[in-house]
């Protein structure tokens, strides 16, 4: 079927330079042009027609090319052949906006751009149809001078010149003042609306909108004016060679995803030595479109997430993205969210998901492991804060239970040594201080063990105080250097206090320091705690030490904890913990 319409768009080509060059008698250079376009726009229809995915914007681009080579039929002395080919005269203009509307897609989907597109068929076809209802071959034809005199119409009702002057003078004002403005908003407007991708699909529509503003510009001065024929004479090659370009630029751009296709292979190459987390970016320079993002199939979650498994919810399908899965043996492996643009070739997009598939494969897998290890994280921190939870309960419980009622008898032992006096017998009077004493040693042991369990003036008053008290309780000089001024999350001074505390003891215990001093600096949304003192060294984090549970404490708020300790000279604690702005 195609090859019968190219020949029969060939055949009318020579028609419409015969009628140009003998019924109009043109010269030979002005006589060419109207032919080539035609069969260019045809030809390039033809091709566009032949891909599935272009077949509609190709019938399209296949219609403007046979109406352009019909249109020379109304310079016909023919009186048959010149009303059809006045009638069909204007439909060149009204199937150039439907293409143009309609490119890559086939589809006119805005509202406005469909009403603009069904009023240019209205205009193209409703205005030569009146006028051939009242044009008796005689009456002047401004708007088309070159159609010899004395060509009637074979659809003449009635005889009005005056109304076929307004009525060509209306679809002038109509078609090139009006309708032809509008159009070239419209285009801008839909270039500017579009996705960064589809802006470089969509150039040809700028060549269109220039086109077009040069033909209404060129038809104003034919009807209104008399410019001068060098005027003329350059509006029209320009018009010309628009229009050549147009379905040139137009099939360039649907078939441009054939080249694209080389970058495939480029991208094969290229998978096989980039990590995991870098696999997004070399499918978006594969496939053109910077916005584009890779989401990985989880089976055991039953959800997508990115490379670092982060859960990620698929958009809904709209004019500003798009969502291609990806799948191998009926599984979903991962899903391309897009520019919608690439929907003009899905099978690009297929051809790059299948050449990336064990990339992807292992992304995926990635994705699940840092899932997993996402997963623990933030089980550690639960069960880090619960222990910190734990403590402060516990902390409460000795302060507000044992250690009151111990304090509260020992009050109760004194009043009962003051009202006895010197009657009570020196045995149970030595009973009683005895009693009272070990009653004051429980109660300052028990706070001793309120404090290392989770001292109340961390809970109340903030890191610093709490680090100048237990600098204050240690027996050996321990000097805090600095501390920060607010306060910060609670877990986070939980655990800088108890580096500071681990340290410490460590410092007393072990390393027989003479001195230690203790900083705390906030900076950049870091929390850095170092504890240094001047001991035997030699310390490390191994399993089993209190310094590994202070590492595991750290890492759980994805911080860090290190140790330097060189035998002989002292030992350097170092914590790093996030802790925001």
């Amino acid at each position: 079927m195609r090859a019968a319409l190219g020949l029969l768009a060939l055949v009318l080509a020579v028609i419409a330079y015969r009628l140009l060059r003998q019924d109009l008698q043109q010269e030979v250079l002005r006589s060419l042009p109207t032919g080539v376009i035609g069969l260019t726009s045809v030809v390039a229809g033809l091709i566009a027609w032949g891909r599935p995915r272009s077949r509609r914007i190709g019938m399209l681009m296949t219609a403007l090319g046979f109406s352009i080579l019909v249109r020379p039929w109304q310079y016909s002395h023919d009186p048959a052949v010149f009303t059809l080919g006045f009638l069909l005269s204007e439909l060149n203009l009204a199937l150039f906006v439907h293409v143009t509307l309609a490119y890559p897609f086939g589809r006119v989907t805005d509202r406005f751009e469909r009403a603009f597109v069904v009023t240019g068929y209205a205009v193209a076809l409703l205005f030569p149809l009146a006028t051939l209802l009242v044009y008796d071959g005689l009456a002047p034809l401004n708007y088309v001078p070159q159609i010899p005199p004395g060509t009637e119409s074979v659809i003449q009702v009635a005889s009005s010149d005056r109304l076929v002057e307004f009525l060509q003078h209306a679809f002038v004002f109509l078609a090139y003042g009006v309708l032809a403005a509008l159009f070239v908003v419209l285009v801008i407007r839909k270039f500017l609306r579009a996705t960064h991708r589809m802006r470089r699909i969509l150039l040809p529509l700028l060549l269109a909108a220039a086109v077009a503003a040069m033909r209404a510009l060129s038809e104003v001065l034919f009807v209104f004016v008399s410019p001068p024929p060098e005027i003329v004479d350059r509006l029209y090659w320009w018009q010309v060679a628009g229009q050549l370009a147009l379905p040139i630029a137009i099939l360039a751009g649907l078939l441009s995803s054939r080249l694209a296709r080389a970058n495939v292979a480029d991208l094969v190459r290229e998978l096989d030595h980039v990590a995991p987390r870098e696999v997004p970016d070399a499918l978006a320079r594969a496939l053109g479109d910077p916005s584009l993002q890779v989401a990985y199939w989880l089976p055991e979650r039953g959800e997508y997430a990115d490379v670092d498994g982060h859960t990620v919810r698929l958009p809904e399908e709209s004019s500003w993205r798009a969502v291609t899965v990806l799948e191998h043996d009926g599984e979903p492996i991962a899903a391309l969210l897009h520019d919608p643009a690439l929907r003009t070739d899905p099978e690009l997009v297929e051809a790059a998901g299948a050449a990336a598939r064990l990339a992807l494969e292992n992304a995926r897998l990635h994705a699940e492991v840092q899932a997993q290890l996402a997963q623990v994280q933030e089980s550690r921190v639960r069960i880090v804060e619960a222990a910190d939870e734990q403590r402060r309960k516990i902390e409460r419980d000795i302060h507000d239970g044992a250690q009151q009622r111990l304090v509260a008898l020992a009050l109760e032992l004194r009043t009962a040594q003051r009202r006895l006096g010197g009657e009570v017998d020196p045995e149970v009077a030595s009973v009683l201080e005895q009693a009272v004493g070990e009653l004051q040693q429980a109660v300052s042991e028990l706070r001793e063990l309120a404090r290392g369990v989770h001292p109340a003036i961390l809970t109340e008053e903030g890191l610093g105080p709490a680090l100048e008290s237990v600098a204050s309780r240690t027996p050996i000089p321990v000097r805090v250097t600095s501390s920060p001024d607010g306060r910060l999350p609670p877990e986070i001074e939980a655990a800088a206090y108890f580096v500071a505390c681990e340290a410490l003891a460590n410092a007393v215990k072990h390393a027989d320091a003479t001195a230690v001093t203790i900083s705390a600096v906030q900076t950049d949304g870091t929390l850095v705690v170092e504890v240094v003192d001047d001991g035997v060294g030699g310390a490390e984090i191994g399993a089993g030490s209190g310094l590994r549970g202070l590492a595991d404490r750290v890492e759980a708020y994805g911080g860090k904890l290190v140790v330097t300790s060189p035998l002989g000279g002292g030992t350097r604690v170092r914590a790093e913990l996030p802790c925001g702005s």
